[in-house]
């Protein structure tokens, strides 16, 4: 998790699980989720619908499941992101238990302007912000 420079504690709740006794395929992307909103606020109290001017929307997400997770599990779940570009990045997610890797995944973000329904420009305070925090080359 040494490359995950912005980690996120997680217990897994009840509604979490599935009928099969393990952590569901759709809470995996919630965890995800919950973990993006910390980093975006992280970062300067950004959010998903405010990143200094636009919002962003996912047009994909990957998950890859390792091993079960079940109800109780204390998580630590790591977020990066990766290849920034004028108007996107993607956000890499690792979920571990006692340092053991449980699942992983990346989600492509796309700035969106909610008004215009339309991708932006990502806001240049937030790239730098963004910039800085994980020490890429703009």
């Amino acid at each position: 998790m040494e490359d995950f420079k912005f980690q996120f504690s997680y217990r897994v709740g009840v509604a979490d699980i599935n009928y099969g006794g393990h952590v569901a395929n759709s809470a995996v992307l919630n965890f995800f989720q919950d973990a993006r909103i910390a980093y975006l606020a992280g970062l300067g109290s950004y959010s998903e619908i405010d990143l200094g001017g636009c919002g962003i929307i996912m047009p994909e997400a990957h998950v890859f499941f390792r091993q079960e997770m079940f109800l109780g599990d204390e998580l630590k779940i790591g977020v990066k992101s990766r290849d920034l570009k004028r108007s996107s990045w993607v956000m890499e997610y690792r979920i571990e238990r006692n340092a053991k890797l449980t699942a992983e995944g990346k989600t492509p973000l796309i700035c969106f302007n909610y008004q215009t329904r339309k991708p932006c420009r990502m806001p240049a305070e937030f790239r730098s912000a963004l910039t800085g925090f994980e020490r890429l080359s703009d």
